[in-house]
């Protein structure tokens, strides 16, 4: 490398991370301003965060248990819902973007052996991996594991997440802790999902956690499919449907 090389790489990474501390200032400093007005609102609302977005002026804000919202940086004006952005001929969902890349960050605090995994077995090997928030008792969770060796001959691994819609401490909860906390995981749950008993089981789990990250995600209802790069899919889908929406 030159040294006008060099000097010019120091120069370009030098603007970039004074360029990234002043961002942050900004969003530090429109955060204060905002809560400090949203007080006055309502005490009750609580900002959990704020980031930038692709629209000149404005931020997301993510309210703790509330809505997302899109914020002018002035704080005089707001909006919810999908964010468009055109690009040429295409329309692009920057809000599922974003929302994507939030679960995306969310899934990376989730251990594969938190989850009940179904891996293809034999020659074929996984290709593609979702990860499906479930509920022992919902009809269309137990529609969708009857597809699961389907799904595994696509060559889809499906890993489950706890989601007892009913609640902490309910009786879904219950059985999904015994499913968790079986000696055979996969069997367990396989039975419960085909309305047999199992043996009442507790340990340590993470199904309260799994719950709450199913929350934080969107997932209100079940099943509910998150694709690798974060997309959510709510509801059932047939194996077919779901190989072709992965490219298989």
């Amino acid at each position: 490398m030159t040294l006008l090389r060099f000097v010019f790489c120091v120069f370009v990474l030098a603007g970039a991370q004074a360029y990234a501390a002043e961002a942050n200032k900004d969003i530090e400093a429109f955060k204060q301003s905002f809560s400090t007005r949203l007080a006055k609102v309502n005490p009750a609302f609580r900002i959990e965060s704020v980031k930038p977005t692709d629209m000149p002026d404005f931020f997301q804000v993510q309210i703790a248990e509330g809505p997302l919202l899109y914020v002018k940086k002035d704080g005089d004006f707001m909006f919810t819902g999908t964010m468009y952005q055109m690009l040429n001929t295409e329309l692009v969902n920057l809000s599922e973007k974003y929302a994507s890349q939030a679960r995306l960050a969310l899934m990376d605090d989730m251990k594969k052996q938190d989850t009940i995994d179904f891996a293809p077995q034999g020659p074929v090997k996984t290709k593609k991996t979702i990860y499906v928030f479930t509920d022992v008792d919902c009809y269309y969770c137990q529609k969708l594991h009857a597809e699961v060796p389907e799904m595994n001959a696509y060559g889809i691994e499906v890993r489950y997440l706890a989601f007892p819609r009913a609640g902490i401490g309910s009786p879904s909860y219950d059985k999904i802790v015994s499913a968790w906390c079986a000696d055979n995981r996969q069997d367990a749950i396989t039975k419960l999902k085909n309305k047999e008993t199992i043996p009442k089981a507790s340990c340590e789990n993470m199904v309260a956690e799994e719950y709450a990250l199913g929350k934080a995600m969107g997932v209100n209802g079940t099943p509910a499919i998150v694709l690798e790069d974060g997309t959510l899919i709510p509801g059932y889908r047939p194996a077919r449907d779901m190989a072709k929406t992965l490219g298989l």
